[in-house]
Formats: C-alpha cells, structure tokens, sequence
C-alpha cells in the first residue's frame, strides 16, 4: 500500500509538471503575423522613448506572481516576479496572483446524517495557489470555486457519517475533506493546507432528547454506586460486630469513643451515661 500511495504520488507530480511545461512553452507558437507585431511594438517603444518606458516597467510584491500574457498566449517562462518585470505595451498584459494563505469559512450547511438526523455543521479552509499558472490558465475564478467545492465536499463526507461520528471524529473528517479537496483543486494550481469543523449545530428537540437521557444515565449510575456502597457498608458493619462479639470490651471502647465525639462538638445535647452491665440483665431477658 505506501508503495502505491508513493507511485500515485510521482504520477500526479509528473502530470502536474506536464501541464505546466506545455503551459509555459505555449507562447513560443505565435505564429509570422504575431512576431510582426511585437516588431512593431519594440519599434513604437523606443521611437516613443522615455514616456513608453513607464508603461512598460511593472512591479509585483514579494508575494505576488505575475502572469504575462502575449497576444493571447502566455509567455514563456511562466511567472514572474517578484520584483521588476518588462512588459511590451500593445502586445502584452498581465494578471498578477496572491500566493499567501487565504482562509474562509464555510457557511453552515444543513446535512442529512447516515442516521437520518438533521444537523448544521460549519467550518473553515485554508489554502494557497501553488501553481500560478494553472491558476489562472485552468479557471475562471479560483477562489469562488474553492468556496463552491469546500461546501458540496462538506456535504457529502458528513452525509456518510452518524451522528455520534461527527461529535467525536471531528479531526478525522477534517483530513478526509482536506484530502478531497486538494485531490480535486490539484488541477487548478490551488493547494488546501487545512481544513476544520467549527461547529455542530443540533435541532432543539435533539438537544432536549440527549440531555434527557444522559440526565436518565447518570441518575441510573448514582443509584448503582448508592447501592454498592450500602452492601460495602452493611459487610463491613457485619465485620464489626463480628469482632465486638468476640471481644465484650470493645462495645465498651466503642460507647466511650462515640461520647468523646459527641462531646467535642458545641451543640446543647446532653449526655446521660449509662453503663453497659446495667444493660446485660435487659439483653439476657
């Protein structure tokens, strides 16, 4: 198995590559009447020289890309910046693309469980392009369809899931989401770095219905402990008279102990002592 992971990988690589060597070796194929024309852009360039140089200096940040783009074609070389670039005025234009991280939330999303429960569930995304090229070559507008995508890939892996498997593995539905997305935005250039559950919504009804039986099992659960510690109580209390009726003076030792803790507390009650033997002649009648 890891050696299949590991030659699915190297295939999806090599394609990756593929795309973006035949999208950066593209431009080359502009045809007689393209040269013609960027001729007659160099030539217009310089005869308008200085003015024609601002328009034809560009700079892109640090983390921007910019993508050239030549009659139509994108220009060899893929990407630039950042930095300083040159474009030709009439022949050329460029798009520049975001490579930072950018993040947004899901919004919640109404799902049927496995169980046929309804629940709300949200969540947020994190992700980056990678390939700029492919970002912009292979899509309209990447970010609106990774929005799009991260609420039907929501959907869909919470659809075969319990209800009790949303509450508890929220870690592991995260990585199956996150392993789908970037399988499918792999294409687009797009990279989803992570992925997580925010929030469970319950139905009232639900909610009432859960608390009522857990309410139902920790009252089950006191009564079971209230139960074993009387019989441990009722051993023990037959363990002690077990041992007082093998020894006549411990009952005395006992009364004695039980006066002592009486009289160390301030209350008002008052103590008639009364000895054990006077007791004896009532026991044997």
């Amino acid at each position: 198995m890891p050696m299949d992971s590991e030659k699915e990988c190297e295939m999806t690589s090599t394609k990756r590559r593929e795309r973006q060597a035949g999208l950066e070796t593209v431009g080359s194929d502009i045809g007689l009447c393209g040269w013609l024309l960027v001729l007659f852009s160099i030539l217009l360039t310089l005869v308008t020289l200085p003015v024609s140089i601002w328009m034809c200096i560009k700079i892109v940040k640090e983390y921007e890309r910019a993508i050239i783009f030549r009659l139509g074609r994108i220009l060899r070389g893929g990407a630039k910046g950042p930095g300083l670039f040159f474009i030709l005025p009439c022949t050329d234009s460029f798009i520049n693309v975001d490579m930072r991280t950018i993040t947004f939330d899901i919004p919640p999303q109404e799902v049927l469980t496995k169980d046929s429960v309804t629940v709300s569930v949200d969540g947020v995304v994190y992700y980056r392009v990678q390939n700029a090229t492919l970002a912009v070559a292979n899509i309209t507008n990447a970010d609106a369809a990774t929005r799009l995508l991260a609420q039907t890939t929501l959907r869909n892996v919470l659809g075969t899931k319990n209800l009790s498997e949303i509450l508890s593995d929220r870690e592991e539905i995260a990585h199956s989401m996150q392993a789908t997305l970037d399988d499918a935005t792999d294409d687009w250039g797009i990279k989803v770095q992570r992925v997580e559950i925010k929030d469970v919504k319950l139905p009232q009804q639900l909610q009432r219905a859960m608390a009522a039986e857990a309410e139902a099992s920790r009252e089950a659960r006191a009564k079971v402990i209230a139960a074993e510690g009387e019989m441990n109580a009722s051993r023990a209390l037959k363990e002690a008279s077990m041992v007082i009726a093998e020894a006549p003076s411990a009952l005395q030792l006992r009364y004695l102990q039980t006066l002592n803790t009486i009289a160390a507390e301030k209350n008002s009650t008052i103590i008639f002592p009364l000895p054990i033997d006077m007791l004896q002649g009532f026991l044997k009648r």
